[in-house]
């Protein structure tokens, strides 16, 4: 399934991931696509801080590639995976479990290769014509998406 959605500018994509935020549970896994400055980590950064109990740094995970956060629920894995040269070291970082226990916001999930979770799902962010707009587009085969992306504009 398919679903897209036009954002104006960053605080309307930071209110789309205030929206979505709320929805994910344990398991559920977010694969970011989009090139350089599409705006992934700033979706990442406004989602998992609307994930948070208390507000507090979200740095961005290119250097240490991934970074955890404790949600009230279950843990927040957010990984940056640019970095990599084989799916195995995206295994080796412990991701496969994690996709299991935690939300896991996933930035260049074509490294992930095989170990892509098949009930993820897929964002592919763009910049818009006006350079501070995004287009995203969701796509999903798990069920389980349409109900959370529900009310979602």
């Amino acid at each position: 399934m398919e679903k897209r959605f036009e954002l104006s500018s960053p605080e309307a994509t930071q209110r789309f991931a205030e929206t979505l935020a709320p929805h994910l549970t344990a398991g559920d896994v977010l694969l970011l696509e989009g090139p350089i400055g599409a705006g992934k980590t700033h979706f990442a950064r406004s989602l998992i801080q609307a994930l948070l109990p208390e507000p507090e740094d979200i740095p961005s995970p290119t250097f240490t590639i991934v970074q955890v956060y404790d949600g009230p629920e279950c843990e927040i894995w957010h990984s940056d995976l640019y970095r990599l040269s084989h799916p195995d070291e995206a295994i080796e970082l412990g991701l496969e479990d994690a996709f299991e226990t935690a939300i896991c916001l996933v930035e260049w999930p074509d490294r992930l290769g095989e170990a892509a979770p098949d009930q993820a799902l897929h964002m592919t962010l763009a910049v818009g014509d006006d350079l501070s707009a995004r287009h995203v587009t969701m796509t999903w085969t798990s069920p389980t998406w349409l109900a959370k992306l529900e009310g979602l504009s």
